[in-house]
């Protein structure tokens, strides 16, 4: 029975890490995105971002 459930909670840790890696993943390509389009649609000299 322990054998059981330590398989059970191993795969439910592996599948928890794939699941936040993946949307890691989302979040960095959507940051990505904004910066490009913040980068071609900045307005004068200057950046247009204060960070």
């Amino acid at each position: 029975m322990v054998p059981l459930l330590l398989v059970l909670l191993v795969i439910l840790v592996l599948f928890g890490a794939g699941f936040a890696l993946e949307v890691l993943w989302y979040v960095a390509i959507a940051v990505l995105v904004l910066w490009l389009l913040g980068f071609l649609m900045k307005s004068g000299s200057g950046r247009w971002y204060r960070w």
